[in-house]
């Protein structure tokens, strides 16, 4: 595990300085609502203030700036649920590359419209985020095009972590992380560059419990093919590829997960918008709802939770607002 962590804590550097022109360095604020419930010190790094709302452009960035001349020329395909889409359509744009992005049937109309807006073509294929995943891989293969995949790329990894390289600036003593799990490459980003340093904090990864299948996956040794049910936390629904280079780091690398019930995804939003005045999707609604499912668990320590991105629909908000 320690080269593991060396090799991906130097990655992440290199990332760090290679998409520092595009990228925003995103604030890090004290949640003092939040804190006075478990009376811990609790951070919210605040990536739905990112270009798109998410964390997402910061891996797109770094495998767009990495890709040759002639590979850039030809375009670039990718699947996406919504965040890495509008993050590869905003990308792109900067860079002058044609994209083409596939997406799941049941993708969130707000998401797919902000793709649309930055301008990609967009394109519907399967009803489950790994199905449109193989689709849109061989799609790319067929026509000479780069797949960009949201998780299934050392350089996307590699830029997700760059969230660790700018939350352990701006709070020197971290005692835990909190981190929505989808296929897994903010976690492990994140993960390998936190678990480099020392004291290293805890990881915690948080997953619907409707969609759990990374923790699933790590549970049972292997990744694994299981059915998924619709949840607020659209951005982390959804299969794995097989081959997903990121089941090792969050095997290794991850402390524990958590499972988040519907229900306490939606309070967690509703906390958010309440006592924070924030306005957060629900794959963040899954890292605040593992903190507020014990939050005296974390008396007296520095918990940073990763807002991963803002991209909600109205709809969605009515909906949270008539859970309670």
């Amino acid at each position: 595990m320690k080269g593991q962590t060396v090799e991906l804590y130097q990655a992440v550097q290199a990332a760090e300085q290679r998409i520092r022109p595009y990228v925003h360095r995103t604030p890090l604020e004290y949640a003092p609502a939040l804190s006075a419930l478990g009376g811990a010190q609790v951070y919210l790094k605040l990536e739905n203030v990112q270009h798109t709302r998410s964390f997402k452009l910061r891996g797109v960035m770094n495998k767009l700036l990495s890709m040759q001349p002639a590979e850039r020329a030809r375009g670039v395909v990718a699947a996406s649920s919504g965040n890495h889409g509008a993050a590869l359509a905003y990308g792109c744009r900067q860079l002058e590359i044609e994209a083409l992005i596939f997406v799941p049937e049941r993708a969130a109309p707000a998401k797919v419209a902000a793709i649309r807006q930055l301008g990609a073509a967009v394109r519907y294929h399967g009803n489950d985020s790994v199905v449109t995943e193989r689709f849109a891989r061989q799609y790319a293969e067929d026509h000479s095009l780069t797949y960009i995949s949201p998780y299934n790329d050392w350089e996307i990894v590699y830029g997700q972590g760059t969230v660790a390289a700018e939350l352990v600036s701006q709070l020197p003593q971290i005692d835990a992380v909190l981190v929505a799990v989808g296929g897994g490459g903010l976690i492990s980003g994140m993960a390998g560059y936190l678990k480099a340093r020392q004291p290293a904090p805890s990881i915690l990864g948080c997953l619907p419990a409707n969609s759990p299948v990374m923790a699933a996956s790590v549970a049972a040794g292997q990744l694994l093919e299981m059915p998924t049910l619709p949840t607020l936390s659209d951005g982390t629904a959804g299969g794995i590829e097989a081959n997903a280079i990121t089941f090792e780091p969050c095997r290794t690398l991850v402390d524990e997960f958590f499972l988040a019930e519907e229900a306490a995804i939606a309070t967690a939003m509703r906390t958010c918008l309440a006592e924070e005045h924030l306005l957060i999707e629900g794959a963040a609604g899954v890292a605040v709802a593992a903190y507020l499912h014990n939050p005296a668990r974390w008396q007296g320590k520095n918990i940073v939770i990763v807002i991963c991105g803002g991209n909600v629909g109205i709809e969605t908000v009515r909906q949270i607002v008539q859970i309670a």
